[in-house]
């Protein structure tokens, strides 16, 4: 545990060991949910990536492409539990 001190402006200053644990560098953010029972919850913002960066990361290994219409059918089978496994 790690035990920081209150100023007298109502700020706090993270230790390093903190910082590092976290991730946290200048210039990053950090989101605080309010919890119940005086509680706190601290969140260190990503990095936002463009969408082109998504592309290509979901593989088809078989090359094979479907279209909407067997997809819905793949999807009704498995809801009906009539999927191949």
């Amino acid at each position: 545990m790690v035990r920081l001190k209150v100023s007298a402006e109502g700020q706090i200053t993270l230790k390093k060991e903190v910082l590092e644990h976290l991730g946290i560098g200048p210039g990053d953010e950090v989101d605080i949910d309010l919890m119940p029972s005086r509680r706190a919850s601290l969140r260190v913002i990503g990095e936002t990536r463009p969408i082109e960066s998504l592309f290509g990361m979901v593989k088809n290994p078989t090359g094979r492409t479907y279209t909407v219409e067997e997809i819905n059918e793949a999807i009704a089978a498995g809801y009906a539990g009539e999927a191949d496994d």
